[in-house]
């Protein structure tokens, strides 16, 4: 199995993705920069945390544009698997890719701790080595985690098995119905914003981030017949 990690202008945890496949998983990585159009030898991307273009505008909005999006829309289509963390969900959610949009935390202050969340769904692609209500401990840094989506969405993710993980105990932001992480219908897309390339060691504080990637590994492997 074959990651792509595309770097965006501001990207600062691609680096942490990268490792933690390479740790993890020993499997093959590549940092693509943001220009690149063809990902077809990648069987899966993260598109890591950070502040792609400085998050001027607004976060993911101007990312949301670069060259690189029209090949992870083509891989999302083909039924790929596309994992975007903190900024990089943000990305996503710009991209149309994932339903909903980003609000800034309703206490209005960046937050930096590991947070608790609740595994909703371990049926996904990138939870099948959780269980199901298992509590895991992940980091989050961001300004800009209030997840937010109308009312009809939030009961169309509920219904469809779309919602992956829940903040348990304080919602650190905000976000409609605690989530922290969703994935589109199909399943193979999911954005979260907590961080699990940065728990992926016990010396980090938690190694619960590592079984979303080897969950990856073992969809692929079992899907393609081999990893």
């Amino acid at each position: 199995m074959r990651f792509a990690v595309p770097v965006f202008p501001g990207s600062n945890c691609d680096t942490d993705c990268v490792k933690a496949v390479r740790d993890v998983l020993d499997q093959p990585v590549d940092l693509v920069w943001h220009q690149e159009k063809r990902l077809d030898s990648y069987d899966a991307i993260i598109l890591p945390g950070g502040f792609s273009y400085g998050d001027y505008l607004r976060t993911g909005a101007l990312a949301r544009f670069s060259p690189v999006m029209e090949s992870v829309q083509e891989a999302a289509e083909k039924g790929k698997l596309v994992l975007g963390i903190c900024n990089g969900f943000q990305v996503l959610l710009e991209a149309g890719l994932l339903p909903g949009a980003m609000r800034v935390n309703d206490h209005l202050k960046f937050r930096c701790d590991i947070q608790p969340l609740q595994v909703v769904n371990n049926r996904l692609p990138f939870t099948l080595d959780y269980t199901e209500g298992e509590t895991i401990r992940l980091p989050i840094a961001h300004g800009e985690g209030n997840y937010y989506c109308d009312p009809d969405t939030l009961q169309q993710l509920r219904e469809r098995g779309q919602i992956a993980f829940r903040y348990e105990g304080e919602n650190p932001n905000g976000s409609v119905g605690a989530i922290a992480g969703i994935v589109n219908e199909r399943g193979n897309v999911l954005g979260l914003m907590p961080h699990p390339e940065r728990a992926v060691h016990q010396w980090m504080g938690s190694a619960d981030g590592a079984k979303m990637l080897t969950s990856m590994l073992r969809y692929w492997g079992e899907s393609h017949g081999a990893a």
